[in-house]
């Protein structure tokens, strides 16, 4: 059996199944060049597991490029997540090679894929500093989240890996190798037991502050097709406390709801091409609002699916999916009077207002005049004609994106993206009672960090997946915390030591086997 077992492990490592090898050169370089190519690849999946909050955003990026729409950033995931496995399997039969003392010698078709699958982590690591630099951001906010919970991984794996080290050390030939190899170890271990000292995570706390509310970006839209009227339906089954929209006007003046803007601003979420040939790639002032309300606005997303959600939907609401149409505003200010829910908006085309009177900002405010709703239900957003539509409507909650513009302007709403600000600095605004919205929190993790920091509200697509937490996915109260980091190390450091005697045992053992097969020969 244990034949069979060494057998099957040089022949996945080596391809050698006849236990013969033909190329040792640099067997432990190779196997250094593994355990980079697997840490990176490790990382390179975590980043893409973080930033997967934002994937939606990559696939728009793609389509305005390519005209098609298709889930990109999954294809990213699942060939990082198969790169990752390929790569920490290989190290695993490379450790093992260690272990049962099994001469390394990596194949040079592992070779080739594990150059690619470094090419493909630097390619993937700079289209990440080129296209969206920001997202770093992310990585280094999740760090606060998962950094408890990665330094108990730390010490699982490090605790896995000391026997090896253990076995490294009483198989040095020289002291100054034994030397190294034990400082490099203890130097790395205490890094790896030590570093909570420098962990500082918001959800690490005894004052859990109130759940942030939610707000409906685009409606529910992974429930139903953005900026339609059932999308804003769906969402308000979730609790949302507003809704958060885009806002153009037609041809004729009249306000409707439509995210993607400029030329082709209809293509992703209309039959515009079938409905109006020649036309797809027209502006916003090419349609009359008669003309965008004859276009169906739902069937992209269930031939689509672009959140993977369509399967979750009943034969009924993929009908009623399938058959939605452009809404106006004037729509959906009707449905949060009636169900008392606030309203936040962009005007997609503002900036090429000529002044306040011809202006996206006027004809909205003119629109939300007329509907009846209470002012203090619309969270004014667009900055440009802010002072002049305080004029005409001064009832509407003013809401900024600058912090410092919003305390000239003597504000206290703030809505900003979930990366713009730390943790520290929304403790501190919600202690100044300045309400702080954070758009763009898709995920639980994203959605506990911001939880524990303080936030007042979120704006999401996944409100449905949000409004089931009853508390903060990474919360832990301080004792609690020190306690299981102080018993993991403990129970490491004691595991350490009783590897450290096994290998010693181990090694004496052999090598006394080793002489006693070597004294018949020197007889002989």
């Amino acid at each position: 059996m244990i034949s069979i077992s060494r057998t099957c492990l040089r022949g996945i490592y080596s391809c050698h199944w006849n236990g013969q090898t033909r190329d040792r050169n640099r067997p432990c370089c190779w196997l250094s060049f593994l355990s980079f190519v697997s840490i990176l690849a490790l990382s390179w999946m975590y980043v893409c597991f973080i930033a997967f909050n934002d994937h939606n955003d990559v696939n728009w990026q793609a389509f305005k490029t390519l005209k098609k729409w298709v889930n990109w950033y999954m294809i990213v995931m699942v060939v990082s997540a198969v790169l990752a496995t390929y790569c920490l399997l290989l190290l695993v039969f490379g450790l093992l090679h260690l272990a049962i003392r099994e001469p390394l010698d990596l194949h040079w078709l592992h070779k080739v894929f594990l150059f690619l699958g470094l090419l493909i982590v630097t390619l993937g690591t700079a289209g990440f500093c080129k296209e969206w630099m920001e997202e770093w951001k992310t990585v280094y906010m999740s760090f606060q989240a998962t950094a408890p919970f990665l330094q108990l991984g730390a010490v699982v794996a490090l605790t896995l890996i000391s026997w090896l080290v253990f076995q490294s050390y009483h198989t040095a030939q020289t002291a100054a190798c034994k030397v190294f190899i034990m400082m490099t170890f203890l130097v790395v271990s205490a890094a790896v037991f030590l570093c909570p000292l420098a962990i500082c995570s918001p959800c690490i706390t005894n004052n859990l502050p109130p759940k942030p509310a939610l707000v409906g970006h685009r409606g529910a839209p992974m429930l139903a097709p953005e900026n339609t009227m059932m999308s804003f339906r769906k969402s308000m089954e979730c609790g949302v406390v507003a809704f958060e929209t885009d806002v153009q006007l037609s041809k004729d003046m009249k306000p409707f709801l439509m995210h993607d803007n400029g030329p082709s601003f209809l293509l992703r979420t209309t039959d515009v091409k079938e409905k109006f040939p020649g036309r797809d790639a027209d502006m916003h002032t090419n349609f009359t609002l008669q003309e965008l309300q004859t276009l169906n606005a739902g069937e992209w997303f269930v031939r689509t699916d672009p959140f993977e959600s369509v399967s979750s939907l009943s034969k009924e609401e993929k009908r009623e999916a399938d058959n939605q149409t452009v809404p106006t505003l004037s729509e959906l200010l009707v449905m949060a009077k009636k169900h008392n829910v606030s309203l936040i908006f962009d005007l997609k085309n503002e900036k090429n207002s000529t002044g306040f009177h011809n202006s996206d900002s006027y004809y909205t405010a003119e629109t939300i005049k007329k509907s009846g709703i209470l002012p203090d239900q619309i969270w004014w957003l667009p900055p440009e004609y802010r002072h002049d539509v305080r004029k005409v409507t001064p009832g509407f909650k003013q809401v900024y994106n600058n912090v410092q513009e919003m305390y000239a302007d003597g504000g206290s709403f703030l809505n900003m993206k979930y990366s713009s600000l730390r943790a520290h600095e929304i403790s501190e605004l919600r202690k100044n009672n300045v309400s702080v919205n954070l758009w763009g929190v898709n995920e639980r993790w994203l959605f506990s960090l911001l939880w524990c920091s303080g936030a007042s509200s979120v704006t999401t697509n996944a409100c449905h997946i949000l409004k089931s937490m009853s508390k903060p996915d990474w919360h832990l109260e301080p004792n609690m915390y020190k306690g299981i980091w102080i018993s993991v190390d403990v129970i490491s450091l004691l595991l350490m030591f009783g590897l450290f005697l096994w290998q010693r045992r181990r090694n004496h053992v052999f090598r006394q086997n080793l002489s006693e097969r070597s004294v018949p020969l020197l007889s002989l």
